[in-house]
């Protein structure tokens, strides 16, 4: 944990501000080992391996548990890196481009491993944090500790420890896996001040008929209750149909004869992965069908949700014929 990261911390409890009462282990600008304290309540938060913690999984409701559990040993496991993530990131965050993170104060709501965090910042935001509730952390933190505006926080998305003073935050995939969607994207717009921006992608429902019917009940009963190592091998039988569709099939087809592959079964989403090899396709497999929750949400839905917030420049844009993408303005 930087130091500079108190300026934006508040208790989840009751808002006050955070202190930070010792520390006892620093490596050059990192506080890896310390106590915070609240100035208010007088609560106490624990720095553990240069991670902010200020949510416990023993201490969470279970669906929440079981979620950060599952996609805390994905995010483990799939380390590598893409040079395609930031492409793919641009897409899931129409119409933002780089230039737009430039001088900004981000939140990202649910980091992952840390890939969008690290682009955040490279592309010159002034500091990005990256909240995600599971042990991914660990890895996002050893994957940013060298970049001087990156943090990473342990967090509950309901009880974020945040003042508000970001002026952008996004959340990529994250929220459709949250116990009530709507609720985790009013708490992240709570933390944007007036004038600031917000950006959510999410599982859309149209179009996703045959997943919510076949594969989200496999899911839910069978996929998402196996030990992670063992969805991880069963997970490749999948990837290995998906891959050479994608490769053999799609990407071919689109190249040739577009008007054709438009006709294929799910022509948007399968051409557009099959610019990745097979250990991302695999990760892609294996997400589908760890988590415990998974929410397809209509437009008409997701449209609610920036009503609510009384979002001004609102942009909702279909993504590959399977998700949507979302963008506005905090008023």
């Amino acid at each position: 944990m930087k130091e500079k990261l108190l300026n934006l911390l508040a208790c989840p409890s009751c808002g006050g501000d955070i202190l930070l009462a010792y520390a006892s282990k620093y490596e050059e600008k990192e506080i890896i080992e310390a106590v915070l304290t609240c100035r208010k309540c007088d609560r106490e938060y624990k720095v553990v391996r240069g991670v902010p913690r200020f949510a416990a999984l023993d201490k969470i409701e279970q669906n929440k548990a079981d979620t950060a559990e599952n996609f805390g040993w994905q995010w483990t496991h799939f380390t590598q890196e893409d040079t395609k993530y930031a492409e793919q990131l641009l897409d899931w965050l129409q119409p933002v481009k780089e230039n737009f993170f430039k001088d900004k104060i981000v939140l990202e709501g649910g980091c992952g491993k840390g890939r969008h965090t690290s682009l955040a910042a490279n592309w010159g935001a002034k500091e990005v944090i990256g909240i995600d509730l599971s042990a991914a952390v660990e890895t996002a933190f050893q994957a940013t500790k060298d970049l001087p505006n990156v943090h990473i926080v342990q967090a509950d998305i309901y009880k974020l420890p945040f003042k508000r003073a970001f002026d952008y935050t996004f959340s990529i995939g994250v929220l459709h896996h949250t116990p009530d969607p709507k609720k985790a994207f009013l708490s992240l717009a709570s933390k944007v001040k007036k004038g600031g921006h917000i950006s959510a992608w999410i599982y859309g429902a149209e179009n996703n008929e045959w997943i919510t019917n076949y594969v989200s009940p496999m899911r839910e009963k069978f996929t998402s209750r196996l030990s992670q190592p063992t969805l991880y091998q069963l997970s490749k039988l999948p990837t290995f149909g998906v891959f050479l569709a994608t490769k053999l099939i799609y990407k071919p087809a689109n190249a040739i004869a577009k008007p054709l592959a438009d006709k294929l079964f799910y022509n948007d989403y399968l051409y557009y992965i099959s610019r990745f090899g097979w250990r991302e396709q695999h990760n892609i497999v294996f997400d589908h069908l760890v988590a415990p929750t998974a929410f397809y949400i209509s437009k008409a839905e997701f449209e609610d949700w920036w009503r609510e917030i009384n979002a001004q420049e609102m942009q909702i844009i279909w993504h590959n014929q399977n998700s949507w993408c979302g963008f506005g303005k905090i008023i």
